[in-house]
């Protein structure tokens, strides 16, 4: 296969493949600073580690990355409106939203089903994104929580079956 790819194709493509949505925020002292993120990924159990890709053009990120500790946290099926004001381009991005900031600085979106007390181990270029690796160092679930999924540049809820 050769030929130049459509980038908006290329988009569309991308999409079909369905994704949790994660917010990714710290408390940076003067500004509670943060952004949604939907290429979140498991990397290592041991050590553990965790990933997700950032434009190379964000103006948040070179922000949170001299944070000591950033938050992760996996949003739940309710947080769709979150989802989306975590990510607009400008205004108050935790508009509506509450906030608990561990004593780490790392910030969490209250009602996501898992929190990540996180630090960057590293990052990769690649291409127009880098991929930012975390290390874990504390985490708090709520396996009640269904997460929010990002399919087709819409957000969805996962469907349940009914119990027999």
């Amino acid at each position: 296969m050769t030929g130049i790819i459509d980038p908006l194709r290329l988009r569309q493509a991308f999409g079909l493949f369905p994704s949790g949505v994660v917010a990714i925020c710290a408390d940076l002292g003067v500004e509670r600073t943060g952004f949604a993120a939907s290429s979140f990924v498991p990397v290592s159990l041991d050590p553990a580690l965790v990933a997700f890709c950032v434009q190379k053009s964000s103006t948040t990120w070179p922000k949170l990355r001299t944070a000591g500790h950033l938050g992760i946290s996996v949003l739940g099926e309710a947080h769709d409106v979150a989802a989306k004001t975590l990510a607009a381009k400008s205004g108050d991005r935790f508009a509506g939203l509450r906030t608990v900031r561990a004593d780490t600085g790392a910030l969490f979106i209250e009602g996501a089903n898992l929190w990540l007390d996180t630090h960057v181990h590293g990052e990769v270029e690649a291409g127009d994104h880098n991929i930012v690796m975390l290390a874990v160092d504390e985490m708090e679930l709520d396996p009640r929580v269904y997460p929010l999924v990002f399919h087709q540049s819409r957000f969805s809820r996962l469907l349940r079956e009914e119990a027999s």
